[in-house]
C-alpha cells in the first residue's frame, strides 16, 4: 500500500492469525476505570498488566506531569547540557504552544522524548555561532499527534529554532521501547500465538516506527510500534499502541524472501478478520435454548436467521436495512447511510469490531444474552461522522428485542434518525393484529401505521399481535421503559407480503428509501404501493422504523458524543439514543 516497503523482511506474505472463534468475545473484556490504579484508564485488552511495577510507575510519571504547571513528561539523563537544553526548550512559547487544550485549558499529555546535539542537517537556515553547543529537543504530544522541535544554543541559552510538524512522530526514546517490549512479552495473546513466553531479549524493532504509519492512525492518529519475534521463517508482529499503553493486534509475516512490503494497521488488522469471520461466511450460535445464525451482511447491518427457541421456528431472518438521518425539518437535507462490512461493500458506516455475545442482567441476575455490533465512520466522534450500534436481545423465557441506536456525532444537533429494521417471521400462515378500541383487530390487506400519542395497548403495553404458526407475540414498542436511556419508537410499523417470485429485502437491499422525508415514505411502502396485497394465510415481513430526535443540550444529551480529556489524552463519551420493540411469547 502507498508504495510501502521492508527491505529488512523482503517479501511480507501476510497469513491471518483471526481464530474465528466467535463465541469466543462474550465477556472476555473489562474496562478499568478505578482512579486508584495508576493504570486503570490505559489497560484496556489485558487486566493483567495493569497491576505491575512497571505500568503503573510510567502511568503515575504522565499523571504527575499533567498536574505540573508546564504538563510536560521531561526527559531524565545526567548529562548537564541535555538538562539545559531541556529547560531552555521550556521557556518558548512556541515550544509549549500545544500543551493545554484551546477551550477547556485543560493539560495534553506531552512528553520530551529526544535530545541530542544537533547535527549540520538539523540546523537548517540556523546560522552556528563561533564556540557554542546546539542541541535538538523533540517534543510529542499524545492527544493531537503532533511533533514540536527546538534547537537550542546552549551556550547562548536561546531557542533558535522551532517547528511543528502535525501527524508526525518522533523516534521513540528508550523507555517507550522498553515499555511496549514489556505490553508485548507480557501479553498473553503473543505467548498464544507463539506458543511460549518469549523474553524481552527475543523482541526485533521494538522502537522502529516508520513501517507502522498509519497503524492507529488510519483513524485515531495513535503512536505505534512492533516488538516482533522470529520463529523459524516467520515474524510475528505485536503491534503496540503507545497512546493507549496497550496490544492492539498480531500479524505473522514471511521472513524468507525479498520484494515490496504492506504497511500494518490496527485497522487492516480487524477489517481482515471481520471480513474473514464474519462477513464471508454465516456462525452458529447456541445459548440459553436459542439458536440462530448470524453474519454481517455488505450493507444490511448484522443479519440473524433461522431463530428458534427451544426448537421451535421464530424467525426466518432479522437485519438493518438504512439508516436515514435528517436535518432541519424545513430545508430537508441529511444521508441515507447504510452499514455492513468494512471492505467490498456498499455501507458508509462499517463494522469496526467483532459481533459481541454477553450475559443479560437485570437487578444483577442473569435473564439472557445480547448479540451487538457496531458500526462506525472513519473518523468518529468528529462531526458528521456516524456511530450506529445494533443490538439484539434474547432472554431465558422467549422474548426477543430488536434494537438499535445511534451513539452521534452525526452533522448537526437538530437531526432525526430513521433506522429501517426489516423482521420476517417464520411461519407460512400468520397473522396480524392491532389494539383498537380495547380489542385486537385483524389487518386483512398490507398497510401501515405510525405510533403517537394516540396509539392504543392493551393491559400489558402490546400495540400489535403477531401470530406465528400456532403462537403468538405481543409487540410492545419502546415507550423508554426499557432502561437503555431510550425516549420512546414514535415508529412507523409496515406490514409486507412474503412473494418469492420477488426479491423486496431478502437479499442485501441499497438504500430504499431516502434520507429526508417525515411521512410515512421511508421505503418500505415501495412493496405496497400502488394496490395492497391480501395477508390472508401468508407470510409477511413487518418492517419497523424509529424516529429518534437528538438533543445536544446539557443534561439533555442524546444520539450525541463528546471529548473530553483523560490523563491528558482525548477520549469519548457517548449518549446513545436506543430504539426497537420488543416481542413477548402469548402463554
Amino acid at each position: 500500500m502507498n508504495g510501502w516497503k521492508l527491505a529488512l523482511y523482503g517479501t511480507l506474505c501476510w497469513h491471518f492469525f483471526v481464530g474465528c472463534n466467535p463465541q469466543g468475545n462474550s465477556t472476555s473484556t473489562k474496562s478499568f476505570v478505578d482512579t486508584a490504579n495508576a493504570a486503570a484508564a490505559f489497560i484496556l485488552d489485558d487486566s493483567t498488566i495493569s497491576s505491575e511495577a512497571w505500568m503503573q510507575s510510567y502511568i503515575l510519571k504522565v499523571r504527575i506531569a499533567l498536574q505540573n504547571k508546564i504538563p510536560i513528561m521531561l526527559l531524565e539523563s545526567k548529562d548537564s547540557f541535555v538538562l539545559n537544553a531541556q529547560n531552555i526548550a521550556l521557556t518558548d512559547s512556541r515550544f509549549t504552544q500545544y500543551l493545554f487544550d484551546k477551550n477547556t485549558k485543560q493539560p495534553l499529555r506531552n512528553e520530551i522524548f529526544n535530545i541530542y546535539q544537533a547535527r549540520p542537517s538539523d540546523l537548517g537556515k540556523v546560522k552556528m555561532e563561533n564556540n557554542s553547543k546546539y542541541f535538538r529537543v523533540e517534543l510529542y504530544n499524545f492527544a493531537l499527534n503532533i511533533a514540536t522541535i527546538a534547537i537550542v544554543n546552549v551556550t547562548a541559552k536561546t531557542v533558535v529554532d522551532v517547528n511543528v510538524f502535525p501527524d508526525l512522530q518522533p523516534e521513540i526514546p528508550l523507555h517507550l521501547r522498553e515499555l511496549a517490549i514489556k505490553l508485548a512479552v507480557k501479553n498473553t495473546k503473543v505467548c498464544k500465538a507463539l506458543g511460549y513466553k518469549p523474553g524481552e531479549t527475543d523482541a526485533l524493532m521494538a522502537n522502529t516506527k516508520t513501517a507502522l504509519n498509519n497503524t492507529k492512525c488510519e483513524r485515531s492518529l495513535h503512536l505505534c510500534v512492533a516488538p516482533t519475534f522470529v520463529k523459524k521463517d516467520k515474524a510475528l508482529w505485536a503491534i503496540i499502541d503507545l497512546t493507549d499503553l496497550k496490544l492492539v493486534g498480531i500479524r505473522w509475516t514471511e521472513v524468507n524472501s525479498t520484494g515490496p512490503g504492506e504497511r500494518i494497521g490496527e485497522r487492516k488488522l480487524k477489517f481482515e478478520k471481520i471480513m474473514e469471520c464474519y462477513c464471508k461466511k454465516e456462525n452458529t450460535l447456541t445459548r440459553n435454548g436459542w439458536n440462530m445464525k448470524y453474519i454481517i451482511t455488505n450493507s444490511d447491518g448484522l443479519k440473524i436467521s433461522h431463530v428458534q427457541f427451544k426448537n421451535k421456528d421464530i424467525l426466518h431472518s432479522v437485519k438493518l436495512v438504512d439508516w436515514h438521518v435528517s436535518y432541519s425539518g424545513t430545508d430537508g437535507f441529511g444521508y441515507s447511510d447504510a452499514v455492513g462490512c468494512p471492505e467490498f461493500s456498499q455501507a458508509a458506516v462499517v463494522a469496526v469490531s467483532e459481533p459481541k455475545i454477553a450475559e443479560l442482567f437485570n437487578n444483577e441476575k442473569s435473564v439472557g444474552f445480547t448479540l451487538e455490533q457496531s458500526f462506525q465512520s472513519e473518523l468518529w466522534p468528529q462531526p458528521c461522522n456516524y456511530n450506529y450500534l445494533q443490538r439484539y436481545e434474547f432472554y431465558n423465557d422467549g422474548r426477543f428485542r430488536v434494537a438499535v441506536g445511534s451513539l452521534g456525532r452525526g452533522c448537526g444537533n437538530d437531526g432525526t434518525y430513521r433506522p429501517v429494521i426489516r423482521i420476517f417471521f417464520a411461519g407460512d400462515k400468520n397473522t396480524f393484529k392491532e389494539w383498537e378500541e380495547n380489542k385486537w383487530n385483524l389487518w386483512h390487506k398490507e398497510a401501515w401505521k405510525l405510533q403517537s400519542d394516540k396509539t392504543g395497548y392493551n393491559e400489558n403495553g402490546y400495540q400489535y399481535l403477531v401470530g406465528i404458526n400456532n403462537a403468538s407475540y405481543g409487540l410492545e414498542p419502546s415507550k423508554g421503559q426499557f432502561n437503555d436511556h431510550g425516549r420512546g419508537d414514535n415508529a412507523w410499523v409496515f406490514i409486507t407480503a412474503y412473494n418469492a417470485d420477488k426479491d423486496e429485502g431478502e437479499k442485501d437491499l441499497i438504500t430504499i428509501g431516502p434520507c429526508c422525508n417525515t411521512d410515512y415514505r421511508q421505503g418500505p411502502e415501495k412493496f405496497i404501493e400502488p394496490m395492497p396485497e391480501s395477508l390472508e394465510k401468508r407470510k409477511f415481513i413487518l418492517w419497523y422504523v424509529p424516529q429518534i430526535k437528538n438533543d445536544n443540550a446539557p443534561g439533555r444529551e442524546y444520539c450525541w458524543a463528546e471529548s473530553y480529556l483523560d490523563n491528558g489524552v482525548y477520549k469519548t463519551k457517548t449518549y446513545p439514543c436506543m430504539a426497537g420493540p420488543m416481542f413477548i411469547p402469548i402463554k
